[in-house]
């Protein structure tokens, strides 16, 4: 039996989660919008239907998508690239080879509400496979000589032909932006600087500029799509990660009376950026999606981890997987397992142990004296009007650095327009990676994210709320009478929950 201290390895409880969370955003306010309309009333989905016809078939043939059975588990594939439907539908050019675009993101989703789950998983670009009739290259490669078609197959030649998917959605990442700025931005934890500029450098080294500082803090249409879409010294991996995270933030901030009324607006942006399969553009097809969706909400939404390593060299760089990683992979995804939960130890071994060896077991330093040193300068200066509480102990392979503006100092503004302050320590857990943590505090008690606590841990008089994604928590937050201070995970969740647990604990007000 275990005992209390294993808490901390215990998965968190999932709080409540619509479906599609992590579909994309344009597919988020659309099926969303439908289906909250169908809570109050079926008669409106026709009319949604009718509406959604206006968006462009996938380039898929109805015959060779998996058909979908009423009450059955759905399965989706979610294709993100630079193709702007409106441009397409007004010139009357064909979705094929007249038009070629680049896939930017290929993402599956599994509804299966009698087992209780959704899951969702990204599939990396760069991920070396066999096309059909083209050979061995990056799966990316596959949208780019046959489009939605092509890239289905090579899917379904993937995972197996009795992989099953029944529905294909194409958002343009232009309907990203538009629908983020129709939501009315979101508020997003900022892991640490994303900056890039092209000024001096030749055209073959350019990539998208941005300049967004790290924190806690409201993006809006083009910031939102540099950040999730970010590249540029990052994986494909963290890169997915990125733009789940940052899904499942929009997902949390979008209320039912919102959806409802700009519904009309919202499906004019998914229907000017998206390409659906037939089935979904037709009122049956439709129903049978929301129904599902309705007995999947509140139901926990798993993220499966695609098993790629890197391989390649500066000429060409790309990643793989092996045969029984991938099906071990399909299995897991079929079934709603995250895997990677932190392993747990025995009562009887951690009671044993004492605090030293608790200490050695959560792999934390004593890393205070850095940070004060760092934090001295930021206090000196007044730009912190509240009071400054750091870790006293981080990872081992944790540490400050000047690259990133550790602290750093700002004010968030509410949807309100107030002003709150707020400081932003960075941790570089592994940059090559692009694996960073963070520290925050602000005077703004009551962000969005705090709303979705999955449960609370009193630890040292504190009472600790823990926000979970999967087995792994994602953020840990206290709040004081005047602010409030969280610990950030990495976007890949690699700090395992007792740390987390630990870094907070370790929490100190400066010059305490």
């Amino acid at each position: 039996m275990r005992g209390p201290e294993d808490e901390t390895d215990v998965p968190p409880h999932v709080g409540r989660s619509l479906v599609l969370r992590a579909l994309g955003a344009a597919l988020l306010v659309a099926v969303l919008a439908a289906t909250t309309t169908a809570t109050a009333g079926l008669l409106a989905v026709d009319d949604v239907a009718q509406q959604l016809r206006q968006a462009p078939a996938v380039a898929i043939a109805e015959d060779e998508i998996d058909a979908d059975e009423a009450g059955e588990p759905q399965t989706f594939l979610l294709l993100g690239s630079d193709r702007r439907w409106a441009d397409l539908k007004k010139n009357n050019k064909a979705l094929t080879e007249d038009a070629p675009a680049r896939s930017d993101t290929l993402m599956l989703v599994r509804m299966d509400p009698d087992r209780g789950h959704t899951s969702v998983m990204n599939v990396p670009r760069d991920l070396m496979v066999d096309i059909p009739g083209h050979g061995r290259m990056k799966i990316n490669e596959a949208y780019s000589l046959g489009g939605e078609r092509l890239t289905f197959r090579t899917l379904k030649s993937l995972f197996g032909e009795d992989f099953r998917i029944h529905h294909v959605v194409n958002v343009n990442f232009g309907g990203f932006r538009d629908a983020v700025n129709a939501l009315g931005c979101v508020y997003v934890d900022v892991d640490r600087r994303y900056y890039n500029s092209n000024a001096g450098k030749p055209v073959s080294q350019h990539y998208a500029e941005i300049d967004i500082q790290p924190g806690y803090q409201r993006l809006c249409g083009q910031d939102a799509l540099e950040y999730v879409r970010f590249r540029h010294a990052d994986s494909d991996l963290v890169r997915a990660a990125r733009q789940q995270d940052f899904l499942r933030a929009a997902k949390d901030q979008v209320s039912t009376s919102a959806l409802l009324d700009d519904r009309d607006k919202l499906i004019e942006v998914f229907t000017d950026n998206t390409a659906l399969d037939r089935r979904l553009r037709s009122t049956k097809g439709l129903l049978r999606v929301l129904k599902l969706g309705l007995f999947s909400a509140g139901k926990p939404v798993v993220e499966v981890p695609f098993p790629a390593r890197f391989a390649g060299d500066e000429e060409l760089s790309y990643v793989t997987a092996s045969d029984e990683a991938i099906a071990r992979t399909r299995d897991r995804f079929l079934a709603g397992d995250a895997e990677g939960a932190p392993r747990r130890t025995s009562g009887v071994t951690r009671k044993r142990s004492g605090r030293r060896a608790g200490r050695r077991r959560t792999g934390l330093v004593d890393r205070r004296r850095q940070g004060e040193d760092l934090a001295a300068a930021l206090v000196a200066k007044g730009q912190v009007d509240f009071p400054f509480y750091l870790p006293g102990r981080l990872t081992a392979q944790g540490r400050y650095t000047a690259v990133q503006p550790s602290p750093r100092a700002y004010t968030i503004r509410d949807r309100a327009g107030r002003r709150h302050d707020a400081y932003r320590m960075v941790v570089v857990q592994n940059e090559l990676e692009g694996q960073f943590y963070g520290v925050q505090g602000t005077t703004w008690r009551t962000p969005p994210f705090l709303e979705h606590a999955t449960s609370t841990k009193e630890v040292r008089g504190r009472k600790l709320l823990l926000f979970g994604s999967g087995s792994r928590l994602r953020f840990v937050a206290w709040r004081t009478p005047r602010a409030l201070y969280w610990v950030s995970n990495t976007l890949s969740l690699t700090l395992r929950n007792d740390q987390m647990i630990g870094i907070a604990r370790s929490l100190r007000r400066f010059g305490s």
